[in-house]
C-alpha cells in the first residue's frame, strides 16, 4: 500500500490483519492494561511492524511506548509513525539524520459521518473538495482530507511539541500525482525557524485511504512562511 508513497530513506511494514507471531514485549504491556480485545490487537501487531521496520534501520527490537499527546517515543536517533484502521495497520522509520519527521495514516475509504467535514475543514478546503469531486466522484475527498490532516499532525508534533487543530493547517490535493501540500498557521510558537509548510503523498487502493508525508532535515528547518 505505502510502497511509493515513501522515499527510500524511510522503512517501513505494513499487514492487513493481525499476524500470529506479534507480541508486545513486557514493558509495552502497560499500553493496553484496560484495552478491549480489538484495541489490544491493533498496539501489539502496529509495535511488530514498527520493530520490523526498525530490523531494516540495523536497530535492535526495543520498546515502544508514549510520550505525551500519545505519540510514540522511537529510539535515539529515529523518527517514525504509526497508523492503524480496521483492515490494515503500518508504521514507517527513518535515521533522524536523513529524514526530521515521518507521518503516514490510513482511513477506511468512506465518506466522513454527517457534519464531520465542517469540524475539520476550512471554507477554502471545502470549495476545493467540492471542484475535485466534481472532476473524481471516485474518490471520498473528505475523507482524504481528514487521513492528510491527521498525517501533517503526526509530522508536526515530533518537530514541535505543540498541538496542532484541524484549522491550524490548510491543505490543497493535486490529482496528477496524487500529492498534497499544507501550510500550517498554528500561532504561540516562539521558534523562528519552525516547519510551516510540508509535502505529502496519498493513495486510495483496497478500500483504504493512505497518506503520508517524509519531511526532510532541510524543508523541517525552512523559515516560516508568511501567514
Amino acid at each position: 500500500m505505502i510502497e511509493d508513497l515513501l522515499p527510500a530513506d524511510v522503512r517501513w511494514a505494513e499487514a492487513f490483519g493481525d499476524p500470529a507471531e506479534a507480541a508486545l514485549l513486557p514493558e509495552e504491556e502497560v499500553l493496553v492494561a484496560h484495552a478491549v480485545p480489538r484495541r489490544r490487537r491493533e498496539c501489539t501487531t502496529v509495535r511488530h511492524l514498527a520493530r520490523q521496520a526498525l530490523a531494516d534501520l540495523g536497530r535492535s527490537p526495543v520498546p515502544l511506548l508514549r510520550g505525551e499527546q500519545g505519540a510514540p517515543l522511537w529510539p535515539d536517533g529515529v523518527v517514525g509513525s504509526m497508523t492503524h484502521c480496521p483492515g490494515y495497520r503500518a508504521a514507517a522509520v527513518a535515521e533522524r539524520n536523513r529524514m526530521a519527521s515521518v507521518g503516514i495514516d490510513a482511513e477506511p475509504h468512506d465518506p466522513l459521518p454527517e457534519g464531520v467535514l465542517d469540524i475539520v475543514s476550512l471554507p477554502g478546503e471545502r470549495e476545493q473538495l467540492a471542484a475535485l469531486r466534481q472532476q473524481d466522484p471516485s474518490v471520498h475527498w473528505d475523507c482524504l482530507l481528514f487521513s492528510a490532516k491527521e498525517a501533517v499532525y503526526k509530522t508536526w508534533y515530533p518537530l514541535t511539541g505543540a498541538w496542532l487543530d484541524f484549522s491550524d493547517a490548510r491543505l490543497t490535493f493535486r490529482r496528477e500525482d496524487r500529492s498534497f501540500h499544507a501550510q500550517v498557521f498554528a500561532t504561540g510558537l516562539a521558534e523562528a525557524h519552525i516547519p510551516r509548510e510540508f509535502s505529502g503523498r496519498w493513495a486510495v487502493r483496497k478500500g483504504l485511504v493512505i497518506t503520508t508525508i517524509a519531511a526532510t532535515a532541510e524543508s523541517a528547518t525552512a523559515p516560516r512562511s508568511p501567514a
